[in-house]
């Protein structure tokens, strides 16, 4: 019997079905070791060893697996192939006791040719990989935990700072002063409206220069003026160019794109791009087939594609779109520098597994994410669209001749945009007007639209992820974590799409590049993952790339933290009165969420809850108000705390079981409401009193 080890119970259900009954697959669960919780777990006089410890929830897995071994001739380490798969195998390695060297297997898709090919070439553990892991985690450690309690310290409790997330938030405020900073510009656009004749309809031109010199019209007396003069001239069309444009597919995915355009062209957050993303690698459960990975592995910075991947989407083009849609030769694209390009981009398994074949067997969101990726790749593979193109220059000849574009375009072959538009919709016209130079033209209308120039954009998870992945901040497998660590730790909120920093996000950002310049510049974390990929190629020794910054890093951090400043974020002030000493009350924060207070404590205690009361406590007969917890999960507490502690995950009854004295939850069914004891032990439930189902049923509705 062969053991096959890999670290998600998914995966491992969808290689079992290709192997036979001489294989075993079990699943790690991810790492079975790890740096310890409660302590830095690292001898910064060893050489940054660090101390790798079992968490006790891992310890019936480890227990699992060794029995399966004992009971196996041969084991084969098939975590992800990456650095933290290649990590996971050497703990799974040392842990497990498991001492043969070729052991590791390592395929880009989870597919029967890809794990059997991977069965005949194991190899050793790729140490490079893993120091690269190594180096990330102990650095990531050390930052964390020096620099976080510092900011909980001096700026807010239970907040943390970070190698990556720390430079990701300075982007976020730095943007948003752009915009604050950002002070407008008028201009004003002048269009002129021609024909040629009255069977014609109107033609759209813009105004660009006078006397063939370029002019910006930045006020209305200038626009007045290029009006005034424009109408009293003669139009004549100057200048006739006809040409022929070409269109490139963009390439298929990386882990970034693919965020990027599931963001912005399906409306996922990037968080569920990434859980869906997985789900369509490791295997999804289709009727007839079982389950059946879809797509290649999805963490790659990499556009390179196989040539039997090529030749498969060729034939299909060829079949599907006809043989003019094939390029003359295959599309090659380069991957950008400082990627690691260790995998090919993102791609289906398969072409046969049509999106069409599947909308009907997958969940709504796995089915869209499919198609964007097996859309874009078959597009990458596809033959340029072609256009023929009209620039036309036409002067209102006059004692200046004020000179106005007219651009047009056609499409007149489709190319790869019949499978995929890359961004927005090119425009183009149905047909191109037949000018002539020397034509003369007649002025229909002729209007002026004042502007203003306006501040950049701010981010959202979309446009984000590229910003960091243009900046070399992280990799492809950090970005949504790192986007998820700042909304967790109230650094950014969204703004509907945008994302813009708290002021607590400004506070802690300002503090740091105050304190530690050097670690919040985007070329520092940059540099530090080039780094990362010296100790991968095994050009350097891990942890030399940790003793070259700690040594100057820790004695910063001492300094700071008996020598800094405190800073306290400003307590929004409210229209709220405190019905006790008259004061408006403020917002202010706690571990179980945000409530309104007297900002006159503590000569007034008073203390409300933010939100509109949804029952009546049973223990008090306070009110009891809906809250939302720091993972995001909704509870109901009394808001009469702290002297009544009262909490439920339901919606709680008006008084106790009359049985057992526990609470009640409030369940809504069918038009009818019943008060249900939360004791599993004890079956009451009764009707609820009118008063309380109508009170109910505004809470649901």
């Amino acid at each position: 019997m062969k053991l096959i080890i890999v670290e998600s119970p998914h995966k491992a259900k969808t290689i079992s079905k290709y192997l036979g009954s001489g294989y075993r697959v079990v699943a790690s669960k991810g790492h079975v070791s790890d740096l310890p919780q409660k302590t830095m777990g690292i001898d910064v006089k060893n050489n940054f060893k660090p101390e790798y410890v079992v968490s006790p929830d891992k310890q019936p897995v480890i227990d699992m697996i060794k029995k399966e071994i004992s009971q196996c001739d041969t084991v084969y380490l098939a975590a992800d192939p990456d650095r933290e798969g290649e990590a996971i195998s050497w703990h799974l390695a040392n842990v497990c006791g498991i001492t043969d060297k070729n052991v590791r297997i390592v395929f880009n898709e989870i597919s029967k040719k890809a794990v059997q090919a991977a069965l005949q070439n194991p190899r050793e553990i790729n140490m490079g990989l893993v120091d690269a892991q190594q180096a990330r985690r102990v650095l990531d450690r050390l930052m964390g935990y020096e620099l976080s309690p510092i900011i909980s310290h001096q700026v807010k409790g239970g907040r943390s700072a970070g190698r990556v997330q720390s430079v990701a938030l300075k982007m976020v405020v730095d943007r948003e002063r752009e915009i604050r900073d950002f002070k407008p510009q008028e201009y004003w656009t002048i269009n002129a409206f021609l024909v040629k004749d009255k069977k014609n309809s109107s033609l759209k031109c813009e105004f660009v220069d006078i006397g063939g010199k370029k002019c910006k019209v930045e006020n209305k007396q200038t626009a007045d003026s290029v009006i005034e003069g424009s109408k009293a001239g003669k139009w004549i069309v100057d200048n006739v160019k006809r040409a022929k444009s070409f269109s490139k597919p963009a390439p298929p995915f990386t882990t970034s794109t693919m965020q990027q355009d599931a963001i912005s062209k399906l409306g996922m957050s990037a968080s569920m791009v990434t859980q869906i993303a997985q789900r369509l690698y490791e295997g999804v459960e289709i009727p007839g087939e079982g389950q059946v990975a879809l797509v290649t592995y999805i963490r790659s910075d990499s556009v390179r594609v196989s040539e039997e991947a090529q030749r498969e989407a060729l034939a299909f083009i060829s079949e599907n779109y006809g043989k003019d849609y094939c390029p003359k030769r295959p599309n090659v694209y380069a991957t950008g520098a400082g990627a690691q390009d260790a995998h090919e981009a993102i791609r289906p398994i398969t072409l046969a597994h049509t999106p069409e074949s599947l909308k009907d067997k997958l969940a709504r969101n796995d089915y869209r994410l499919y198609k964007l990726i097996y859309d874009r790749f078959v597009a990458s593979q596809m033959a340029n669209a072609e256009y023929d193109t009209l620039t036309v220059h036409i002067v209102s000849q006059s004692d200046k001749n004020y000179g106005y574009t007219l651009k047009g375009k056609v499409c007149t072959f489709k190319g790869f945009t019949s499978a995929y538009q890359s961004g927005d919709k090119e425009e183009s016209s149905k047909e191109l007007p037949n000018l002539n130079e020397g034509e003369e033209l007649a002025l229909k209308e002729i209007k002026g639209e004042q502007k203003f120039t306006k501040p950049p954009q701010r981010f959202t998870d979309g446009s984000f992820i590229k910003a960091m992945e243009e900046n070399g901040i992280g990799r492809p497998s950090t970005f949504e974590k790192t986007i998820t660590v700042l909304y967790k730790r109230t650094y950014i909120e969204k703004d509907g799409k945008f994302m813009k920093p708290t002021e607590l996000g400004e506070l802690v950002c300002d503090q740091l590049v105050k304190e530690f310049p050097d670690i919040m510049d985007t070329q520092f974390t940059a540099h530090m993952e080039n780094n990362l990929d010296k100790i991968e190629e095994g050009n350097i020794k891990w942890y030399d790339v940790i003793s070259d910054f700690y040594g100057d890093f820790h004695s910063k951090v001492l300094e700071v933290k008996y020598h800094g400043n405190k800073v306290k974020p400003k307590d929004e002030v409210t229209e709220i009165i405190c019905e006790k000493c008259g004061a408006n009350m403020v917002i202010k924060d706690s571990k179980y969420g945000k409530f309104l207070a007297c900002p006159n404590f503590p000569k007034c205690r008073n203390t409300k809850p933010l939100g509109e009361a949804v029952a009546k406590c049973p223990l008090c007969k306070g009110d009891v108000v809906k809250k939302i917890s720091k993972k995001g999960a909704t509870f109901f507490s009394c808001n009469n705390y702290p002297e009544c502690k009262f909490i439920s995950w339901d919606l709680p009854a008006p008084y106790l079981c009359p049985e057992c004295n526990n609470t009640m939850k409030i369940v809504a069914s069918h038009g009818a409401t019943r008060y249900v004891c939360t004791n599993k032990d004890c079956k009451h439930s009764e009707n609820a009193p009118e008063q309380n189902k109508q009170g109910n049923d505004k809470e649901n509705g």
